[in-house]
């Protein structure tokens, strides 16, 4: 009952997932100032959530969405006015939570964050902080050392105060026990059917009643609006296919990039670290050169010397290895020294950002140059790629013009880019999602809404050039339509009879098997023949359908056996003996724990909801809702 929490094991991250989507933090200060009237998406007490503030949010958040769903992504269907309001709401609620802990003068100070940065894994490099992987990854994200540091102060800082409400919940040992004998208990019910089949003889549906049905029912019987449709797709990968590549041009790209096919040289090294832990540099440099001192008059070892002396916790259980590594993967001051030594060679003491090294050169995997018949497939590809990407932004246009002058045709465009002209079965106008997936390229619904839009329908001219995809344009242009209609009375009346049927067999099970059921709860003979008996846990696959189940779980226990009855799907009505209810003797005490932690984080969702809403309550928020619908334009 608890799989939707039962993977968040941090209170914490849970409530900073649900207000703190990867949106650019603007820090409490720029929440405080700022913001002109008028064009704001929402005020939040004396300050602004700015279009500009929503708009950043927005990119942020579609491209989350592009990442996570792939060619899946459609624009329109994430581009709602629900999708939009819920990006605002995360909005109002981080700057909720920021003007809270402003007044509350939360904090996080420089060596708390300092320390905070140093701990993230992806900055490490051989257990230890790496500014230059720091500084790769702040500019691979656009932000300077200042702002990165800002936002995660910000972060750190919200996670105070939601950690603060998060940690609150407590739960009670008799809660989790009685969670826990809920959930594991068992029924053994035994079943009896009342079939709608058996009584379908004695159902009787008049010409007056289907007449009535279809009346009243008349959106049930109609045939949607649908197209039949030819289209042309424009696409780099169909310009692909025609790219030829010469063995010349092979050979000039070949030469022209060979450090491309070439594999970088590796080395091996093993070091001795020293951090300057107490900030004297000095003396930490004269310790390395008495430690140099010593592998130099014992050169064999070296990897025991660093296993007692190192202050590197990656390596220094492994005797200092550092395995191999190219160019630039150490810090510069390493990386240097390591590709001058000769192998077996060891340095004299190098300074870097993380301390004092001494370096051994422990193996060499010498740089190698792929062959031009090796690499040959990649380059064609290559060449291919170039050129049909250059060929796809030169027909782009072109192909948009022709499929918009010559209108009453698409053979023009197809025979222009030697592209083939596909015929569509029949398109629905509104289609059910379940249905797009055999509709293929003309399932985007840019392209399904230009298909049916007046003056394709009307006057059979082709659709605009739409971009389905990045490099893939489809036009298309209606060849056979049919309007909306309602199926007449005669085509659908003995459809209706049959349901009209079961659905009179259905009420006469039902009226039979709750005049049984009436009985068997006064106590009267049981002379019914049961099905064998089923057992019922929630814990395991349900022997019955979910309705049954249900019922079964919810019959009064209080004197066996008891009886209920319901109604399923098929239109039979089931009744259910049971005759046993059985607890666990004892309660898992590992289990016991996962639920309690699992029931706390459902309750601390449930304060940090109400502690949102207090928030709000007691805070003037105003969403500017004409200059939301703006942002959308």
């Amino acid at each position: 009952m608890f799989d939707a929490v039962r993977n968040n094991r941090k209170i914490v991250q849970i409530f900073l997932v649900l207000i703190c989507l990867p949106f650019a933090l603007w820090g409490v200060d720029s929440y405080v100032h700022g913001g002109g009237a008028g064009e704001d998406p929402a005020s939040v007490g004396d300050t602004k959530i700015t279009a500009q503030q929503f708009q950043q949010a927005w990119r942020q958040q579609q491209d989350r969405l592009r990442q996570a769903l792939g060619a899946n992504y459609k624009s329109e269907e994430a581009n709602t006015p629900e999708a939009r309001l819920a990006v605002l709401n995360s909005l109002i609620d981080q700057r909720l939570l920021a003007l809270e802990a402003n007044q509350a003068r939360l904090g996080v100070s420089d060596e708390a964050l300092r320390n905070f940065i140093a701990r993230i894994p992806s900055l490490q490099e051989n257990g230890a902080f790496s500014m230059a992987r720091y500084e790769a990854a702040l500019s691979a994200q656009g932000l300077s050392q200042p702002q990165f540091e800002a936002q995660l102060r910000q972060d750190l800082t919200l996670q105070q105060l939601v950690g603060a409400v998060g940690e609150s919940s407590l739960v009670a040992k008799s809660s989790t026990d009685a969670i826990m004998r809920i959930e594991a208990e068992e029924r053994q019910a035994s079943e009896f059917r009342f079939p709608a089949a058996q009584y379908s003889a004695q159902a009787s549906v008049d010409a007056a009643a289907v007449k009535k049905f279809y009346d009243e029912n008349a959106r049930l019987f109609q045939t949607p609006e649908r197209a039949r449709a030819e289209y042309v797709v424009l696409s780099q990968e169909a310009l692909l296919a025609q790219v030829k590549v010469a063995d010349e041009e092979v050979k000039a790209w070949y030469d022209g990039h060979k450090d491309r096919y070439q594999s970088a040289e590796e080395r091996r090294a093993s070091h001795i670290l020293l951090l300057d832990k107490d900030k004297d540099p000095a003396k930490t440099k004269a310790a390395a050169e008495a430690i140099l001192r010593e592998v130099q008059a014992q050169p064999a070892k070296f990897a025991e010397i660093a296993r007692s002396r190192s202050q590197d916790p990656g390596s220094a259980n492994k005797g200092g290895d550092l395995g191999f590594f190219a160019r630039g993967m150490m810090v510069k001051a390493f990386d240097d020294a390591a590709f001058k030594l000769k192998d077996g060679e060891v340095s004299g003491v190098v300074q870097s950002e993380f301390g004092y090294h001494i370096i051994k050169l422990t193996g060499i995997h010498p740089g190698k140059q792929r062959s031009l018949e090796e690499v040959r497939p990649e380059i064609v590809a290559e060449l291919k790629r170039q050129a049909s990407a250059k060929r796809f932004a030169e027909a782009a246009e072109a192909f948009s013009n022709m499929v918009y002058e010559q209108a009453d045709s698409l053979k023009p465009a197809a025979e222009r880019f030697g592209l083939k002209v596909e015929t569509s079965g029949w398109l629905a106008k509104a289609p059910k999602p379940q249905d797009l997936p055999a509709y293929g390229v003309l399932g985007e619904p840019k392209l399904l809404k230009a298909l049916f839009a007046d003056d394709a329908v009307k006057n059979k001219r082709n659709t605009d050039a739409i971009e389905i995809a990045p490099n893939t344009l489809v036009a298309a242009r209606v060849v056979e339509y049919q309007p909306a209609a309602a199926r007449p009375l005669t085509e659908v009346s003995a459809q209706i009879e049959s349901g009209l049927k079961l659905r009179e067999a259905a009420a006469q099970a039902k009226k039979a098997g709750e005049a049984k059921l009436a009985e068997l709860q006064k106590g009267g003979e049981d002379k019914l023949a049961w099905s064998a008996t089923k057992t019922f846990s929630r814990l395991q696959p349900l022997p019955a359908p979910p309705a049954a189940a249900r019922a079964v779980f919810q019959a009064p226990v209080g004197k066996l056996p008891a009886f209920v009855g319901v109604t399923l799907d098929n239109g039979d009505y089931a009744l259910y003996r049971v005759a046993k209810v059985s607890q666990p003797e004892a309660i898992d005490e590992a289990r016991r724990k996962a639920v309690e932690r699992e029931y706390s984080t459902l309750l601390a969702q449930e304060d940090f909801a109400a502690y949102l809403a207090a928030l709000r309550a007691r805070t003037k928020v105003e969403i500017n809702q004409k200059a939301l619908e703006a942002s959308d334009r």
